[in-house]
Order: C-alpha cells, then structure tokens, then sequence
C-alpha cells in the first residue's frame, strides 16, 4: 500500500494529471504554427519559437515559467497565492477575502491545511473574476502601504465602467502581490520567467530594431521623400480597426494594441501591447506575424482591385544617387526629429537609427554585422519563445482571440489599400509618374512588401522594375507604424 501510495503521489505530480482539454487544443495550436513555419515558410524565424513557447507554456507542473499572476492551471504553482490570500497581517489579503463567499473561505481554509480539492483553483477563479466584475477593490486606507502606480491610482480616482473596474482589479493584485506570488515555499522561478522580461521591460523590441536598422538600406527614402507620404498612409489601417476595436467591446488600450497589428510590424505591435495591453500579446503577436508572413497572399488582390492595368505597368524614373553624407545624416536627423516629437518610442526609434548608422559609416562594420547577425539571431529566438509563453489557454481560447484574428486581417487591408489609393492620387498630382503598387509597400514588412510589389509590377511589364522605388515606402512605413504607436502610447499609455 505504502508503493501505491507514492506511486499515486508521483502521478499526481506530472503534467498529465493536470492537463485540461484546453490545454491539449493548446498544444494542436502550438504544433500548427510550427508547421506553418517549417512546411510552409510562413515567417519562420518567428513562428516556429512562438509555436514551440505555446507548447511548453501549456505543459503543466514545467517549472519553466512563473509569470506574477494568479491564473494558473495546476494547484502547486497556486499555493503562494492561496498563501498570502490567508495571511492575518497584510491588509489587502484580509481586504480582498473578506469580499469572497463563506464558502470561498472555508475552502481556501481546506487548501491550505492540505485538503486538495480538484475543483478549488477553477472556482476561486471564477469567483475572483465574478467579484472583479462586480465591484472595485480599491480602499485608499487599505493600499496606503503599497507602491501602487500613478496609472493605477488614476484609474482608481475616477468613475468606472465595468471594463476599467476590472482592468482596475487585475491591476492592483498584480501590483500587490507581483513578484511576491512566486516562487512559492521552496521553489524558484523559471527560465521563460527571466526571458519574458526581455518583453516585458521592453528590451527585445528594440534590440530587433536595431537589427532591422543595420540592415536595411534607406537610400530609397532619401533619394525619393516623397514616399514618406506613402508610409504614412499605410497606417491608415491602424486607426480604421482602433475605431472597430472599440466598437467591438475592446478598451481604448486594447483596441490600439490590436491596430496596431495593421502596420505589419511585429515588434512594434509587441512593444505597445506589452504597455497597454499585456493580457492580449499572444494572440496579438501571433495576428501580427501571421499576417506579416502572408503578404504575398493578402497584399496582391488587393493591388489589382484598387488599380488599373496602364497604373501597374508604370515605370518610374531611376532614383538619383544618394551621397554618403546624406546617408549618415539621414538617420541622425530621423531619431532627433522622432525623439523630440513621439518620445513615448524612443527606443524603437533610437535602435533602428542607430543600427543604420552603423550600417552607413564604415568605420564600425563588426558592430553592424554583430547587430544583423549574431544578435538578431539570439534576440529572435528569446523574443519568439518569451511570446509563445504567454499563449496560455486560459487566456488565448476565448472569443477575444478570434476577434483580434479578424480586426487584423481587417487592419492590414486597410493599410494596404490607404497606401494604395494614395500613390494613384500622387500620380494624378506629380510631374513624375509613381505607379501605386509601391504604396502597398507602405507596411512595415521589410523588404516582403517592396518584393511583392515588384512582383506585381513586374507581371504586368517584364521590364518594370519596382524594387528600389518600393523601398522607400516600406523604410517609411517602419517609420510611420512607430510614430503611430507613440502617438496611441502618449494618447492612452
């Protein structure tokens, strides 16, 4: 009997005993966008970590990750909550049981005796979520003590509507508790803890941009200015899907993040949803890269419905030679200017600006080389897999998901049309002819959009060649998508 009861012991402790049906879907969704990316080529220095993070974030009793909140699948990893929720000197504690059922109690009494109850987590979380719904938690003589942010003390200060109460609610626990939930007694946290911090204090984005910096050629953009308008109308999906976000029962902060999604960048879609909307970054990473990575098969129906055949057989003028010192003023000019203007992404900016510089001076190529090389490769692989961790199944299947699949599919035709129409008009009103296709470019996939444009152009003109001219809309528009999210950031952050 004594073996049976270990042996029942050591089953309880694996992931198996634990796994939900939601969890196993889960799994499918992981293995999925693997596939995509290996079988398929759909953005795979991206998907196949962000696939393989879902994996192992829905993998119970893993150890790996410890992420501040109270939402966890498994009772273990719930017993520092349930700890400090029975503490009989920390005032929130005794604050937020009191407002909980007597049942509630007795239970919470029952687990920390050791009393497992199979069903306990799912129902304190149903009745924290039905509680924070209901009423506010915040007591100025009960979080006195606490370093509650100036975001969530403003939020506090004014009239709620049912969604900012309970953005209200979550923010205090985690503020409270934060750090302080886990480890729980004897344990420690796990790796994707720390590597999600990348995300979270917003260090990978930036690095990315640094790499996209060093990489990309801003020659176009120089030679041709004019295409900064193009960019700029490329973000014209950003604020179409905030508005249908929003309408669509999403807070202001959410309906950003998610517009976002329509300037095809994926690092700065990361970077202001882990500002304004950290509860949504899986299934807004996975929207932004998913779409990103079928530009070749959302972008050219779109280009052939909005133009003509004589438009997209246009062959432009050659672009002018840039001169070396254009060329290391541009970027020095571009991230003063953004600094000053938009400061709330100055990072973004900063980064790519800088990786251009180094691209550009000459004197510093192993820097450069380092920084599109050996640390974009290692920043991609913690981006991707600090990503996928956030892909939990108590956040990401649920009806928000699907939503924000379709608001972004809905932003990113919408930039691309907005980039589109724009170069017709700019061809109507300029002395030198511009074939629209290249305002498709406006999106910040760097250099797929200007590819598929040349693609376009060049199926219609063998001899069109539209690459270059293409390309100084697509710089623009990674640009263009961090203004825009410096402006929503400033407006809602």
């Amino acid at each position: 009997m004594e073996i049976l009861r270990y042996l029942g012991e050591i089953i309880r402790q694996t992931g198996f005993f634990h796994s939900t049906p939601d969890q196993l879907l889960m799994l499918g969704v992981g293995i999925l966008l693997i596939y995509l990316a290996v079988a398929r080529d759909f953005e795979p220095l991206l998907l196949m970590p962000i696939g393989f993070g879902a994996l192992i974030a829905n993998i119970p009793n893993n150890n790996l990750m410890y992420d501040g909140y109270f939402y966890r699948s498994d009772l273990k990893n719930s017993a520092a909550f349930v700890s400090r929720l029975n503490s009989q000197n920390d005032p929130f504690s005794i604050y937020l049981k009191e407002h909980l059922s007597a049942d509630m109690q007795k239970k919470l009494t029952d687990y920390t005796v050791g009393k497992l109850d199979s069903k306990f987590e799912s129902d304190l979380l149903t009745e924290l979520n039905n509680l924070m719904n209901g009423q506010s938690f915040f007591n100025e003589d009960v979080f006195k003590n606490y370093r509650i942010s100036s975001e969530t003390l403003k939020l506090a200060r004014t009239n709620l509507t049912e969604e900012k109460r309970f953005r209200l609610n979550r923010l205090l626990i985690e503020e409270v508790y934060s750090d302080e939930i886990y480890p729980g007694p004897g344990e420690t946290y796990g790796l994707f803890y720390y590597i999600y911090h990348g995300v979270k204090l917003e260090i990978f984005p930036p690095l990315i941009f640094l790499g996209i910096g060093a990489m990309t050629d801003f020659g176009p953009l120089i030679a041709n200015p004019k295409t900064f308008l193009l960019g700029a109308a490329a973000q014209l999906g950003i604020f179409i899907t905030l508005i249908g976000a929003m309408f669509l029962g999403f807070t202001p902060q959410e309906a950003a993040s998610i517009g976002i999604i329509g300037g095809a960048d994926g690092p700065t879609a990361i970077y202001t949803t882990a500002k304004l909307a950290p509860h949504l970054l899986g299934p807004i990473a996975v929207a932004a890269y998913s779409y990103m990575a079928l530009v070749p098969l959302i972008q050219p129906p779109i280009m052939r419905l909005l133009t003509t055949r004589r438009e997209r057989m246009i062959v432009m003028t050659p672009l002018r030679e840039v001169s070396r010192r254009e060329r290391i003023l541009f970027p020095i000019v571009v991230c003063i200017t953004c600094l000053y203007i938009v400061p709330a992404v100055s990072a973004l900016v900063a980064m790519l600006m800088l990786g251009n510089l180094m691209r550009e001076v000459g004197c510093v190529e192993r820097l450069a080389d380092t920084a599109r090389n050996q640390l974009m490769n290692v920043v991609t692989i913690f981006l991707g897999t600090a990503v996928g961790t956030t892909m939990r199944a108590e956040t990401f299947l649920n009806l928000a998901t699907i939503k924000i699949l379709i608001l972004g599919a809905i932003a990113f035709s919408f930039a691309t049309a907005g980039g589109v129409l724009l170069g017709k008009f700019m061809n109507l009103v300029s002395k030198d002819r511009i074939n629209p296709l290249i305002g498709a470019a406006g999106v910040s996939a760097v250099p797929m959009a200007a590819r598929v444009a040349q693609k376009v152009g060049q199926s219609e003109n063998p001899q069109n060649f539209l690459l270059m001219h293409a390309m100084g809309p697509n710089v623009a528009g990674v640009i263009g998508t961090a203004v825009a999210a410096g402006v929503l950031l400033a407006l809602l952050g």
